[in-house]
Order: C-alpha cells, then sequence, then structure tokens
C-alpha cells in the first residue's frame, strides 16, 4: 500500500488524529506535521511517533485563524514538501446554545477550509511528489439529526464539499478523499451517554482510513451497517425519517 512520506494533520493530538499519526510513523512516514489545541497532547503524540523513527514537528494552532494556518502549511511545505493533508480537526457540540453553535460551524467548517484551501494552492505549485487531502466528514453527515443539529450540518457540509472538490481537483492530479465514520473512540465519543453501536477503536479507524485513502476511495464510510443505514433513512420519505430519528437516544 501507499505510504505517504510527508503528512500534516490537523486535530492530532487525540481520537483519529493522534491514530493516524501513529500509524504512519508505524509504517515509514518521515517527517509528519501535527497540529492540535493541546500542547501537553501533542507532545506525547510527538513522543509516540519518533519512537517509530519519524521526524516530527508539532504547532499548538487554532484551525479557525487563517493567516495562522495559511503560513504553518507554508512552512511545514518549505521544510519538506507536503504529500498528504488531514483536515482532521473537529468538535462537537454538546449544548446548542448560541456561542455553541457559532463554535461548531467555525471550527468544522471554517477550520476545514483554512486547512484545505492554503493545501490546494501548495499542490497547484508543487510540480512533483503525491498531492493528497483527506477530509473527516462523519456518519452523522448523511442526514440532519434533531439531537445535534450543528455538529451533523457541518459534518453534512464537509460530505458534499470534500465529494465536489474530489472531481473537481482529480483533472489537476489531487486527490480528494471524505471520510465518514461512525462511533469511533476518541474525546468526542468519550462524552456520550447514548448507546454507540458498532463501536471502535481509533486504532481501527485509521487503519480503515490510511488502506483506503491509499486504494483511492472516493467516500470512505464505516462500518458499513452504519452506513447502510444512514443512506437508507436518507433517502426515505421525509415523514418516515422523521419518526425514526425522533425516537434515537440523544447524542451529546
Amino acid at each position: 500500500m501507499t505510504i505517504f512520506s510527508n503528512i500534516l494533520i490537523t486535530g492530532a493530538s487525540s481520537g483519529i488524529g493522534e491514530a493516524l499519526a501513529i500509524y504512519y510513523a508505524e509504517h515509514g512516514a518521515h517527517y509528519l506535521f501535527l497540529g492540535g489545541r493541546n500542547a501537553e497532547r501533542l507532545a506525547q503524540v510527538k513522543e509516540k511517533c519518533e519512537s517509530y523513527g519519524a521526524v516530527v514537528q508539532t504547532a499548538q494552532i487554532d484551525v479557525t485563524n487563517r493567516e495562522q494556518m495559511a503560513k504553518w502549511l507554508a512552512a511545514c511545505n518549505e521544510l519538506a514538501p507536503i504529500d498528504a493533508v488531514f483536515a482532521n480537526a473537529g468538535i462537537s457540540t454538546g449544548e446548542e446554545t448560541t456561542d455553541n453553535i457559532y463554535r461548531t460551524f467555525d471550527t468544522n467548517v471554517i477550520g476545514v477550509l483554512n486547512t484545505i484551501i492554503p493545501a490546494v494552492e501548495i499542490y497547484r505549485n508543487q510540480k512533483i511528489g503525491m498531492k493528497t487531502i483527506v477530509l473527516t466528514s462523519s456518519i452523522a453527515g448523511y442526514h440532519g439529526l434533531a439531537t445535534c443539529p450543528s455538529y451533523s450540518a457541518t459534518k453534512a457540509c464537509i460530505k458534499a464539499y470534500g465529494e465536489a472538490l474530489r472531481n473537481q481537483l482529480r483533472p489537476e492530479g489531487i486527490q480528494v478523499n471524505v471520510v465518514c465514520p461512525g462511533f469511533v473512540k476518541s474525546r468526542i465519543t468519550d462524552k456520550n451517554t447514548c448507546p454507540m453501536p458498532f463501536f471502535m477503536s481509533a486504532e481501527k479507524a485509521a487503519q480503515i482510513i490510511a488502506e483506503r485513502v491509499a486504494a483511492d476511495v472516493g467516500l470512505i464510510a464505516f462500518p458499513w451497517p452504519m452506513r447502510f443505514a444512514a443512506w437508507l433513512i436518507s433517502i426515505l420519505p421525509n415523514r418516515i425519517s422523521d419518526c425514526i430519528y425522533a425516537s434515537l437516544p440523544h447524542k451529546v
């Protein structure tokens, strides 16, 4: 399978981002550029990755800061031409207050744009090497959930944006993959009190993502029973899907 040499990952201090960093370090990545909000957790991830021989640069960075993100990506690419960018940073909303709603959209949508747009510009000026962009959405992006409207709306946005971007950038030799995981062990799911069917470890999720990105699967949605159920409900008449979603337990 394809292993990237120089990889940039946002949201790398925990969950899927951390697991991806460790996976690629273990499988021979050279440079890892890891961004996250928590410096202490980033340092721990850096130590784990360096134990496999990777060169790791960390940045305590705010993905909602457009200028800061553009400068960071440019600096990383100058040090080592980036092969793959994982726009993975994301948050849950919690209570649907005004501040939390804006915070969710700022991080989950604007934060992704602040990662992807500079990456595309870098790739367009980069004549050689692999050019891959991976956006983390969610199974929740298949249909708006009344229990978490802001979160599901942001993930639906990223899913649609990534799918469209894939076809737009393909002629330029830029690969785009969209990831829609179900319930994966993370700081977000740690807060959940509702049932989480097909719950899996971040390590297993990272392996699935890495293998399918290497195979250039456009939409990486898993586990398949949840993907099928989400897809099926999304195509049902609203009268039926409303009844189904109304019966679901609350998702924090």
